[in-house]
């Protein structure tokens, strides 16, 4: 199909300095728990998205120095001219497909604790930061950087820059936001220096300036100079002549780098989810830049749509649209749009399940996108999949996450498919989950899968349609796949999975019942051990009704675990707001008619009682696995099945998050006629060179 003539002015070159941007779509660096272990790993995840369209393409933040060593977290590096070798990998896996390859050089000051190296953290006087957040604490202060660490700090980023030119990058940044290195320099409250780089403005941003100049004489003839400079903390102080600092220091530096990366200070803020902020979020820290300087000014604001990239370019926003989780969600979102298919993007659905693989130290994974990390370990590409036998006639029971994508890549590959579901809509989970307070996005799961499904003429869908194991048993099908999902549980389990008895109540509810409107008296109790997003989505759709609510958990915060995809403090937060009651680090171990009894987890001698006319457990789900294990039972000996394998799915085999259940379903699809044995893997080894 034709590109529809408004999102023309997506596809214009864009000069940076002494290169060419093909287009507007700018994958900005973004770490993928690669670093410099999995170099492979690395340019294939790259190299996807330089052939899905993005006309320029970064590697994450990359250290220059072993001073900035972030270890246990995994950024790449350039310490040295041996490292050259694996970036120069990415950098060819990159222009394969025409695209520009940029690199993010990044000294994080006292921002690194230096796990590894045990070197002592530096910083612009001696003021650490991050000494507050959970996992990055240090328990070793930085020192004060004196004449020569500035003097090496320049030469640090111009060496890694001359290393960046050999591997053949085109983009070569400075990293100067999220508190690192050179930032440090630019805020008051960390710089208290009464020499040349500290004090007025002008001194702040003195080293800020001389690395810029040193790297565009080094590399400037052929590299564009970038900046990465993040602005919310210093449009906050006014300046002494415009609206804020952040505005004095672009004036400042105007057109010194080739090109403005705009950011927040906070990647919580920056990567914060859909359940809290839309699309264009970072709009209010970026758009102040582009009258200030003659170059180009890119930023993110995880874009999914193409006519909100258009109205950012055409009111003066930005000139380059960034993005990070929309690129790993569908790396071919530019191709898409520039071919009419863009009700075929594969949208971000802003889960952050891609932030939580940063955290888990693995390469990303996403919900929408089962492929991310595994283009070079299995070989798998988000668009292709190898064809199968069109004449083997597959049925999947089941629409949520699992049976939708399993359909979607038999369907794609060829194959004959029946998808059977027993509800008269297509969906499961996402369905009731997606309508939670801030998870109105994650209906694309499910729509996204849909719409292609239904426009292939080798897959048939029967809604309305439960289906028993003889109904299966007499059908005719080369294989089944059992996709029928799970069931929310009212069991109570310590922290050691041992069973909490006693808890016989009309009154004790599930996740399940109350999505499926079931009535409740108040006060309203949540006893929340899954800490994931269910319990306070719950908290916040009861309160939202006008009820009681108080939060019960064991944990140390609300949803715990989303400490990990950066949620957890706008979750505390939310509930502050709706004055939701909460009580943390407390077990529940006993109910009468109109109370609940709860003990702390540091001492069981101590007994809170709180009333609770409703009590809802969430906590742990059970598969919905009686189907399969009746065709299991019935294969056994059935010798006119014509069943030659059976085969169970996402959470009929293990309950998880979507992600979970979208990777199964991808997985079995892809590998549905090979044998496990025929299945491999590549690893990734380290080079033992010295």
């Amino acid at each position: 199909m034709a590109r529809n003539s408004r999102y023309d002015i997506l596809f214009d070159p864009v000069k940076i300095g002494p290169v060419t941007a093909p287009n507007r779509f700018y994958q900005t660096p973004h770490a993928i728990g690669t670093g410099h272990q999995m170099p492979h790993t690395d340019a294939a995840m790259r190299e996807v998205r330089a052939e899905g369209g993005w006309g320029v393409v970064n590697t994450g933040y990359c250290s220059i120095h072993p001073s900035s060593d972030d270890s246990p977290l995994l950024p790449s590096r350039l310490w040295d001219d041996d490292d050259v070798r694996e970036h120069a990998l990415v950098v060819d896996a990159i222009h394969r497909h025409d695209s520009l390859a940029g690199i993010e050089l990044y000294h994080g000051g006292s921002s690194c604790a230096n796990r590894s190296t045990r070197i002592t953290p530096i910083s612009a006087s001696g003021i650490s930061i991050n000494s507050t957040y959970p996992g990055w604490i240090s328990l070793t202060q930085s020192r004060s950087m004196d004449h020569k660490d500035i003097a090496d700090m320049r030469s640090w980023h111009v060496d890694a820059a001359r290393r960046a030119k050999s591997a053949g990058f085109d983009i070569v940044y400075i990293y100067a936001g999220m508190s690192f290195g050179p930032y440090q320099f630019l805020l008051p409250w960390l710089n208290k220096r009464t020499d040349e780089y500290g004090g007025s403005l002008k001194n702040r941003v003195r080293l800020m300036r001389e690395i810029l100049e040193e790297m565009k004489e080094a590399i400037g003839d052929t590299c564009a100079v970038a900046i990465r400079f993040s602005s919310d903390d210093l449009l906050k102080i006014k300046g002494e002549s415009m609206a804020s600092e952040a505005h004095e220091i672009v004036s400042m530096l105007s057109d010194l780098p080739d090109l403005w990366d705009i950011k927040s200070s906070d990647w919580t803020v920056e990567t914060a989810s859909a359940r809290f902020v839309g699309e264009g979020g970072q709009e209010s820290w970026n758009s102040f830049a582009k009258p200030l300087t003659t170059k180009p000014v890119v930023g993110v604001g995880r874009f999914t749509s193409p006519d909100e990239m258009v109205r950012q370019i055409r009111g003066g926003i930005l000139d380059l649209i960034g993005a990070a989780r929309p690129s790993i969600a569908d790396p071919f979102l530019p191709k898409k749009i520039d071919e009419g298919r863009e009700d075929e993007i594969r949208e971000c659905i802003g889960c952050n399940i891609c932030v939580s693989c940063y955290h888990d130290s693995v390469p990303v994974r996403c919900t929408q996108n089962p492929t991310a990390g595994e283009e070079w370990r299995r070989n798998w590409h988000p668009e292709r999949i190898p064809l199968g036998d069109s004449k083997k006639k597959i049925l999947v029971v089941g629409s949520g996450p699992a049976g939708l994508e399993c359909s979607r890549v038999l369907g794609q590959r060829g194959f004959s498919v029946t998808l059977a579901e027993k509800k008269k809509e297509l969906g499961g989970r996402i369905i009731r989950e997606s309508g939670l307070p801030g998870l109105a996005s994650w209906i694309r799961v499910r729509d996204y899968r849909t719409s292609l499904i239904k426009t292939m003429p080798n897959i048939d869908i029967y809604l309305d349609s439960p289906m028993s194991s003889e109904d299966i048993n007499q059908s005719d099908y080369d294989q089944i796949v059992i996709a029928t999902g799970s069931r929310w549980s009212t069991d109570i389990l310590s922290d050691s999975g041992y069973p909490i008895t006693g808890f016989q109540s009309n009154r004790i509810f599930t996740p399940d019942q109350i999505l499926n409107g079931a009535t409740l008296l108040e006060p309203v109790v949540i006893y929340d051990f899954d800490h994931y997003y269910m319990g306070g989505c719950l908290a916040e759709l009861l309160r939202e009704r006008h009820k009681e609510i108080t939060l019960v958990t064991p944990a140390n915060a609300v949803s715990a675990w989303t400490s990990m995809n950066n949620e957890s403090w706008r979750i505390r937060g939310r509930m502050i707001e709706l004055d939701i009651k909460l009580l943390l680090e407390h077990y529940l171990i006993g109910m009468d008619e109109s109370h609940l009894q709860l003990t702390s987890i540091y001492s069981d001698s101590e007994i809170t009682t709180i009333e609770a006319g409703s009590l809802i457990i969430v906590g742990v789900r059970t598969s919905e696995d009686t189907l399969y294990k009746e065709l299991i039972a019935r294969s056994e000996f059935s010798e006119h099945s014509g069943v030659s394998n059976i085969k169970s799915i996402g959470d009929c085999v293990a309950p998880g998050t979507i992600a979970h259940a979208v990777y199964s379903g991808h997985e079995h699809g892809r590998n549905i006629d090979k044998q496990t044995s025929d299945i491999r893997y590549q690893v990734e080894r380290p080079s033992l060179h010295l």
